[in-house]
């Protein structure tokens, strides 16, 4: 499995969580991305919604754009950011490419950097808040994707606990023995 590893240890303790987590949302993403195929690339589920390739294109050109105008990381140009060969695994590989500079670089960061606010959109933010954002739109494109996999009638990986194509024994957290599922 391709993974986003190791996660450098944050200059302010309090942030390491923040690092830690766009560390597991970027494996977490690789995961659902490895459950399509290459001949699933151009599948859309509705006439208006994007293609499988253009939401994986469209979360690897916005990230890079969170990260370089609103948290100052060393970014390469947009036009060399969409893997050249139109692959399921060529896209996998770069997403974890790019995000694997960003780590060490939200490390070093001082506690006063991360509480400046800064132009983010048509609306200044504090940095930190700004990441919170990337990691929730993040979040919000690997759902979308995880929704294909379902409608395409794939595998769904576990992301946050078990699914219906996965799970093991103590796994329900949600199920209460004396009442049933809630």
């Amino acid at each position: 499995m391709l993974l986003l590893t190791p996660v450098p240890h944050a200059t302010v303790r309090l942030l390491q969580h923040a690092l830690d987590t766009y560390q597991s949302e970027t494996n977490k993403t690789s995961a659902v991305w490895a459950g399509f195929t290459d001949a699933d690339l151009c599948w859309r589920p509705a006439e208006r919604s994007m293609t499988v390739i253009e939401v994986m294109k469209h979360h690897i050109l916005s990230e890079r754009r969170f990260f370089e105008a609103f948290l100052g990381s060393n970014e390469p140009p947009a036009s060399d950011v969409i893997p050249t060969e139109s692959t399921v695994e060529a896209f996998r590989r770069r997403m974890v490419e790019l995000a694997a500079p960003r780590l060490p670089h939200l490390a070093l960061q001082p506690e006063p950097w991360w509480l400046e606010e800064v132009p983010f959109f048509d609306v200044e933010r504090e940095r930190v808040w700004i990441l919170w954002r990337r990691i929730l739109h993040s979040a919000h494109h690997r759902t979308q994707l995880t929704v294909c996999l379902r409608l395409l009638g794939k595998p769904v990986p576990s992301v946050y606990g078990p699914t219906a194509d996965l799970t093991w024994s103590g796994a329900t957290p949600t199920v209460n023995p004396t009442v049933g599922n809630r």
